[in-house]
């Protein structure tokens, strides 16, 4: 056997912090050493830190990163191991994301990275550029920092690999993996046995297994070794990188780094034997036939042999890759990034506006288990930890927290901020989830400051003709009521997170945190500036049934689940803001003032972002996605997410930075680049869907509505029509059976006052024959089940917040809800109308209407 130890692994670098990187960098090779490995492989761009964005255009960052490799080189660490280091660097005036391989305190050679990651949260085009010059190499001048120490004037630079004394080893980067035509093809066919991958790849639920697998088919395909590192840490931004550090052989995984740590350094090792990936490839007579003409990479000489000499080591079996629950990965994923964010920035700890809704509760409980963790690591002695905890929390010498909930009650603050609307099942539901996490929980009353700032408005000069806003007056009002209760508790948040500790006779002051979840933000169901305005938001890019899952799971008995039973109540909750008064028993409901649910807009929202759909192709796979629905259904309410998207993009410029979960993120920090401002109306594309359900309705045969009402005639010709039909059914059915109780006798046919009672009640019916009712049902003469008069009568509608338009045009109904917001108001200059009633809608009776905001009346149908 010719067996070789190798070393990957996990980081916690932080954008241009050079001095941490590199000392994170020391450890990893001085860890790797002593596991007996002699090679190392690191992340992507590790010496800078992967997320500098625009300071990769500055100077500075290439002259601070050499500088850290001047560092390694002058010391013994890169002796007896060969070093993989990703940085920038810049190459006949080109910056370039690169490889730099150190060996025994010299540069063997560097490799750019080939395909550069452009889409998604990605821009790395804008700071670097890929090779161009595939298979070429060509000479490198090294800086004079370095030349001084290694006696090099130039090292080679490309698409080249290096020829050790017993195997070769090539590179490729994070995003060539997933190319078409990635490296690692032509590189196993020109014999290259071991192939690494230092990457940047950042966390999203249910991601792992995709890039596992296209390690695991790159292997079992071509054969050979295949080592992957990554970041595992918030390095600055939005992005949870998620290290699962590997090894794998001939498709199989030898070695697993963890997904989700709060270490900074961890080390994967495993020995693999040479012979293993020769004979599998031997054993390929295709892959033969393909590589006798397969292009030659050029081969950079290195006389330094990875294969050890003992006779008692042995390989790492395989093993199976570790997958989270979606869950796990939402309680474990955020929790490192908010502990990362929390002791980089220099605050004291978190505090949370804590509603006793959903949303809230899980970004609580994600801070909770934060602490579970961080206990964990304090007990068992990891130094790094201790040191962020006694500053973080500001403890005194001879301090030292007894329990994750004694840690919690140090770095977290709750409050619940009442109003007159809210409910004492919420208020209880807060107070009882931040006694079982740990949280000092707080109770304030709100409603002085809702009522100061209205009197506030009625004391302006001149007066306006309205100066008393009411929840029963127009729509207008509603809405600048329920919008000032959310804004007031964002203000109110900011000063308490500055105050909390002050109060306590403690130092520092707390970062806000907020809790929209993204199907909200992409609806537009939240207040500009109310508390989803904050510093973090650890759940803006998980969606809403995610998020009720992991409320359900967090309250369990699972593994890994910190069992706060009083989530499991939260979970079932109907979802409500609590902005408005609860009138007849009735509650204000999400979904209700969407106008949507909550898998509608998830499926809304994939289709828009992942599917790139606009509202013609959303509406095609939609119609055959929800047979259930008719086309003109289907059509209405993909206008409407449109609609309501569109007149709310602008409250997504402002958004709270949020944690990256969800490949549909509507975040408008450079993953969703869209205008903040549309024709609502989408007039040309909605006059398209139309058409397009008109061709639908045709081809399957639906008749279109008249569009006006029937006549007392014609409604009694129908029902004339129908007692002929039952009449003449009675009689067939009293030919073939002897005469019954209740019948007339054969041949006579009966008056249609007796069959209409005598068939609803089934008499003289066979078995399992189908029931006949003719009743007459509010109108005279009509049978029921006809159609009914349509009643017309002016939806609800909100001017203030319609675009401009300069003709008539069908929108969607907007109804009252927190989400709309009058202060950006565009004159309308035309007539605004509902949408039509689905032509193959079933009509039903109409109730008597009933006031509604704004002095309005609305029809709404009567449930069967």
């Amino acid at each position: 056997m010719k067996l070789v130890t190798l070393a990957t692994c996990n980081l916690a670098q932080w954008a241009l912090d050079f001095e941490g990187n590199l000392d994170r960098i020391k450890q990893s090779i001085i860890v790797a050493k002593q596991k007996g490995a002699r090679y190392r492989l690191g992340p992507e761009l590790e010496v800078s830190g992967y997320g500098c964005e625009d300071h990769f255009l500055e100077g500075d960052t290439f002259l601070h990163s050499w500088q850290c490799i001047a560092e390694l080189l002058t010391s013994d660490l890169t002796d007896d191991i060969l070093c993989d280091i990703g940085m920038p660097v810049f190459h006949h005036n080109v910056r370039y994301n690169c490889r730099v391989f150190l060996l025994n305190r010299k540069i063997v050679m560097i490799r750019p990275k080939l395909a550069l990651a452009d889409d998604g949260n990605y821009r790395e085009a804008r700071w670097f550029t890929a090779w161009q010059h595939r298979f070429q190499v060509e000479e490198y001048y090294l800086p004079r920092i370095v030349r001084s120490i290694t006696g090099q004037t130039t090292v080679p630079i490309g698409d080249c690999c290096i020829a050790l004394d017993d195997t070769a080893l090539a590179p490729e980067t994070c995003e060539e993996l997933f190319t078409p035509n990635a490296p690692h093809i032509p590189l196993s066919l020109d014999g290259i046995e071991i192939i690494t991958n230092g990457s940047g790849s950042h966390h999203q639920l249910r991601k792992l297994n995709t890039r596992v697998e296209l390690m695991r088919s790159a292997t079992s395909k071509c054969g050979g070794i295949y080592l992957y590192a990554n970041h595992q840490c918030c390095d600055g931004g939005r992005l949870y990188f998620d290290g699962c550090a590997m090894i794998l052989i001939n498709g199989k995984v030898v070695a697993q780094g963890s997904q989700f740590s709060i270490h900074e350094v961890e080390v994967v090792t495993a020995t693999v034997n040479l012979e293993d990936v020769r004979q599998y490839r031997g054993g390929m007579a295709s892959r033969g036939i393909q590589a006798a003409s397969a292009h030659k990479i050029q081969r950079i000489p290195c006389s330094f042999a990875l294969t050890t000499r003992s006779v008692i080591q042995k390989p790492t079996p395989p093993v199976e890759p570790k997958y989270h629950l979606p869950e796990e990965e939402i309680a474990l994923g955020p929790a490192c990034w908010m502990w990362d964010y929390l002791r980089r920035s220099g605050l004291s700890g978190f505090f949370l506006p804590l509603s006793g809704g959903a949303d809230s509760a899980a970004t609580a409980t994600i801070i909770g288990i934060m602490c579970n963790l961080l206990f964990k690591e304090y007990t068992a002695g990891n130094q790094q930890v201790i040191t962020d905890v006694r500053r973080v929390g500001n403890y005194q010498k001879g301090e030292a927290p007894v329990s994750a909930k004694d840690l919690c009650s140090r770095i977290f603050v709750t409050c619940y901020m009442a109003t007159r609307h809210s409910s004492s099942e919420t208020r209880g539901n807060a107070q009882r989830l931040a006694e079982e996490i740990g949280a000092r929980h707080i109770f304030i009353q709100i409603d002085p400051i809702v009522e100061g700032i209205t009197k506030v408005f009625q004391t302006q000069e001149p007066q306006p003709l309205n100066i008393n806003p009411s929840f029963q007056g127009s729509l207008t009002e509603n809405l600048a009521l329920q919008n000032i209760q959310a804004r007031s508790r964002m203000v109110l948040s900011y000063f308490m997170a500055q105050l909390s500790l002050w109060s306590q006779n403690r130092l520092g002051s707390l970062l806000v945190v907020g809790s929209a979840n993204v199907a909200e933000a992409l609806r537009g169901y939240f207040t500009k500036y109310d508390c989803s305005s904050a510093d973090i938001n650890p759940i803006g890019g998980i969606s809403k049934l995610d998020l009720r899952n992991f409320l359900l799971w967090a309250s369990s008995d699972a593994p890994l689940s910190p069992q706060y039973k009083t989530l499991h109540s939260i979970a079932h909750a109907t979802p409500t803001a609590e902005l408005t008064p609860v009138t007849d028993g009735n509650i204000q409901k999400d979904e209700d003032d969407m106008k949507m649910t909550y898998a509608e807009l998830e499926r809304y929202g994939k289709l828009r972002k992942v599917e790139f759909c606009g509202p013609i192709s959303m509406f095609s796979k939609l119609v055959s996605e929800w047979p259930h629905l008719e086309p003109k259904e289907v059509a209405e309410k993909v206008k409407r997410f449109f609609y309501y998207y569109s007149i709310n993009r602008h409250k997504l410029t402002t958004l709270t930075p949020s944690y990256h979960a969800e490949n549909y993120s509507p975040d408008d920090n450079r993953f969703d680049l869209r205008p903040f401002l549309y024709n609502s109306k989408w007039t040309y594309q909605f006059k398209k869907i139309d058409e397009l359900v008109g061709m639908m309705e045709e081809e399957m045969g639906v008749k279109r509505e008249k569009g006006k009402e029937q006549s007392v005639e014609d409604l009694e010709k129908e029902l004339r029509e129908a007692q002929l039909k039952v009449e003449m059914l009675q009689v067939r059915l009293a030919a073939k059976k002897s005469p019954s109780p209740g019948l007339p006798p054969q041949g006579e046919v009966p008056k249609s006052g007796v069959v209409a009672a005598t068939v609803a009640e089934g008499k003289g019916q066979p078995e399992g024959s189908p029931k006949v009712e003719v009743a007459v049902a509010g109108v005279k003469g009509q049978v029921e089940g006809s159609p009914v008069p349509e009643v017309k009568g002016q939806p609800e509608s909100d001017p203030t917040i319609a675009a401009p338009t300069t003709a008539t045009q069908q929108t969607p109904e907007v109804k009252g809800q927190p989400e709309s917001d009058p202060t950006i108001a565009a004159p309308t200059t035309a007539t605004q109308q509902t949408s039509p009633r689905p032509s193959n809608q079933k009509p039903k009776p109409t109730p008597p209407s009933k006031p509604t905001p704004g002095g309005q009346k609305k029809y709404t149908p009567k449930k069967k």
